[in-house]
């Protein structure tokens, strides 16, 4: 039985997510003044919190509550391209601001369809609100500390507001943009050896090669890959070919890779029967 995610043109066209933070011009430390920032904007991944209307009344018709399939809706900001997770579709748009004004383009959507109608109705909705956004901030952002949350407000036409908290992407936090590879990772785990964990199980990889058309052109040797991909859950008797963003670490830890792996898109995706 096979579940296929018939993503591989969109994993090998579409640029990541993330971006790398623009520092020159950007806000150093913690300011509670709102700013509008490009690099700040894209340095990070934000996730929606918080709906009210024009007179602050709760909107909760916007934060969907994530379950163990979708998680809160997500957007990235990369170089005039708006990217939308967390929904059954990947959507897309066009940005751009101008001081505290932002435009959005008309929202594009990947084909997938979902069993959950209640889930496709409401990213619909999502699609038709953000062309609505008018004006936009960030408060509290410090892109000396990754790890502090800054939050992007986004207000609409109507009077409305989003409050969506930041996430450091991973260009930001490793200070580089990664380099795309894709693995395909076995259905099953292999055991492997960890000085603190007992029986340890490792992913079994190996690298895919693509040509620009996005035909497979062979592989590299399976290896126990000793290392956590960052974003990826495995499942038992599941087979994935994933398109991973690999960071050099600037300083790395005791018995850890020099390499961090950081999911950026599933592209395929097979149950296979347990040998």
């Amino acid at each position: 039985m096979k579940r296929s995610l018939t993503w591989l043109c969109a994993a090998l066209l579409a640029t990541g997510l993330g971006a790398c933070a623009h520092r020159d011009g950007g806000p150093s430390s913690t300011d509670a003044t709102p700013v509008h920032d490009a690099g700040t904007l894209m340095a990070y991944h934000w996730q929606l919190q918080e709906a009210v209307d024009t007179a602050g009344a709760a909107q909760p018709q916007w934060v969907r509550q994530s379950d163990q399939n979708q998680g809160p809706v997500k957007l990235a900001f990369q170089d005039q391209r708006l990217s939308v997770t967390g929904l059954c579709n990947m959507l897309g748009a066009g940005y751009a601001i101008k001081g505290k004004y932002m435009d959005i383009s008309q929202v594009v959507s990947t084909m997938r369809m979902c069993s959950d109608q209640s889930l496709m109705a409401y990213e619909q909705k999502i699609a038709q609100r953000l062309p609505d956004v008018s004006t936009w901030n960030i408060s509290g952002a410090n892109l000396d500390d990754p790890q502090q949350s800054p939050t992007l407000t986004l207000k609409f036409e109507d009077g409305g507001k989003w409050m969506l908290s930041g996430k450091a992407t991973p260009e930001t936090r490793f200070g580089s943009t990664g380099e795309i590879i894709f693995l395909e990772v076995s259905a099953q785990t292999v055991p492997c050896s960890h000085p603190l964990i007992k029986d340890k199980q490792c992913l079994k990889t190996r690298l895919v090669k693509f040509d620009d058309a996005g035909l497979k052109q062979g592989y590299g040797p399976w290896e126990t890959m000793y290392e956590e991909i960052e974003g990826f859950q495995h499942e038992q008797g599941v087979r994935n070919v994933l398109r991973v963003k690999r960071f050099t670490r600037k300083q790395v830890p005791a018995d850890a890779s020099r390499y961090a792996y950081v999911l950026d898109m599933t592209v395929e995706s097979e149950t296979t029967a347990h040998l």
